[in-house]
């Protein structure tokens, strides 16, 4: 792919954007992949344009970008191409994950080099039997290598960064290759004004609505009628944190979701389940404890006892590692803000 300088447009031109908008031409080699970068009727480039406020022109085999951010822009076009290129397609997702992570710190001006390169492919990749999933974030990528090197791992941060979604596809993973004979995913059944007693069937109708969200990562990874069987051998099992006490897990991928609402004791009595050639995995969100007022949640007490035990991992995640819609991200960082000090 060659990038080289573009003519200065005419001033009565409706492509011109201002008498010194820098301006930036790529050619692309395989006009093929240029067709699926632009998207039916140019949709991505206009998706693009919209996020950066620039101006891409096709023309050819090579597109033109006008515009105060045509850096980012011609970054982020550059690592859209190279996901075409190993064979990935190219979501209205992947472009806005592109344009996040091809972005400077704020306040700062330091461009998130390493952050854009991983995001085009290729680094580590998690196979599953429905999709691969790849980290697109440095945090992701560290969290992911924890998952696989460490027996028992910590991902702590805000909703939308993976967390859960990263550990049921490594849970999954290991599962298909054999290292683990089975999992098992965990939630405490808490939420905010609302008991278990107050909704309507048996005990399964009960706890489910408190688990869909594990139900819903299962299903992204596994098809529907192997998982329905896997779950009815009980390969894979998904309960309330309560019915953990008095167990062993072994040889078992084990994730419990939603951590901050295990009080400590709870915590404890998870932890100490695992069992021979089991992995475990926590996860959760310190800013949305729904546990009633005075209780400690146990993910932070977890943080305060265990840092520095060897073979524990914590990673930790920030807005900018939101895979979700970029609104989440800006949500995250208005709250984050608004937050009274320490």
């Amino acid at each position: 792919m060659a990038i080289n300088p573009l003519p200065h447009p005419d001033p009565k031109s409706d492509t011109h954007i201002g008498s010194d908008a820098p301006e930036r031409l790529l050619e692309f080699p395989d006009n093929r992949l240029l067709i699926e970068l632009c998207g039916e009727f140019d949709r991505n480039l206009s998706h693009i344009e919209h996020q950066l406020s620039v101006h891409i022109l096709r023309r050819g085999n090579a597109v033109a970008v006008i515009g105060d951010a045509q850096d980012r822009a011609v970054e982020v076009l550059e690592a859209l191409y190279a996901r075409l290129e190993q064979g990935k397609s190219v979501e209205p997702g992947d472009i806005d994950a592109a344009v996040r992570l091809g972005g400077s710190d704020e306040g700062t001006g330091v461009r998130d080099g390493d952050q854009i390169e991983m995001f085009k492919g290729g680094a580590l990749e998690i196979g599953t039997r429905k999709k691969t999933v790849e980290p697109r974030t440095q945090a992701q990528q560290a969290y992911v290598r924890a998952l696989y090197d460490h027996e028992l791992a910590f991902g702590i941060g805000p909703a939308g960064t993976g967390k859960t979604y990263l550990a049921v596809a490594v849970a999954v993973n290991q599962m298909m290759s054999g290292h683990v004979d089975k999992i098992i995913l965990s939630r405490p059944a808490v939420e905010a004004g609302e008991r278990l007693g107050f909704l309507p069937g048996d005990m399964k109708d009960k706890v489910d609505p408190y688990m869909q969200p594990l139900y819903d990562a299962l299903n992204d990874f596994l098809p529907g009628k192997q998982l329905a069987k896997l779950i009815e051998e009980k390969t894979i099992e998904i309960a309330p944190l309560a019915f953990m006490r008095g167990r062993t897990l072994s040889n078992a991928y084990v994730v419990l979701d939603e951590a901050q609402n295990a009080t400590t004791m709870q915590m404890k009595m998870f932890l100490t389940r695992l069992g021979q050639g089991s992995r475990m995995v926590i996860t959760g969100d310190r800013s949305q404890v729904d546990l009633p007022r005075g209780v400690t949640s146990g993910l932070r007490d977890a943080e305060r006892i265990l840092d520095g035990v060897e073979g524990i991992s914590f990673n930790y995640f920030t807005a900018k590692d939101v895979v979700r819609h970029p609104m989440v991200a800006k949500i995250i960082e208005a709250y984050d803000k608004d937050a009274p000090a320490g």
